[in-house]
């Protein structure tokens, strides 16, 4: 690989490594499993990088990338024994000025999106990542209509979840 070709790659990833990290978040349940999965995709975009042709944009192009790995990691994981979980062992400062509730929400959100399976997962990261159902079709490789439908079926299994 000649080193322009390098350079372009690493200035892709570090412009766009936050959609990786967020997507380990989604998929794991530690630090140490979270670097494991980020070190998996960034492998594998690696390897597939020299494929991309750029018909899509360079961050439409690593979500499918990213979900693909996470998903096929995370379905080979769930053979393997459960790790706990590292925010029920995280300890909080007490301040009087620290308002957890939008930190709790989220992570209640969080619990609620593991519980899906790993086709909604990606949707609902897209969705929540402002993709337009367009670009969630695309990346997830189904139809608009389909990604609309799915959406609105995951939202009421949210629902559910959330408000028993």
């Amino acid at each position: 690989m000649t080193k322009e070709l390098e350079h372009s790659f690493v200035n892709q990833l570090e412009q766009n490594q936050n959609i990786v990290h967020k997507i380990c978040r989604l998929y794991t349940n530690n630090s140490d499993a979270h670097n494991d999965l980020f070190q998996e995709i960034t492998i594998q975009l690696w390897r597939a990088y020299p494929k991309f042709r750029g018909d899509s944009k360079f961050s439409t192009w690593m979500y499918r990338v990213a979900l693909n790995t996470a998903i096929t990691l995370y379905r080979k994981s769930k053979r393997k024994v459960n790790t706990q979980d590292f925010e029920g062992v995280s300890f909080k400062i007490a301040s009087e000025e620290y308002d957890s509730s939008y930190e709790d929400q989220l992570n209640l959100m969080y619990d609620a999106v593991k519980k899906l399976n790993d086709i909604d997962k990606a949707l609902v990261f897209l969705y929540l990542e402002n993709k337009n159902y367009k670009e969630i079709a695309t990346t997830l490789g189904i139809t608009e209509v389909n990604s609309r439908v799915k959406m609105n079926r995951i939202k009421e299994k949210l629902r559910i979840i959330l408000n028993p």
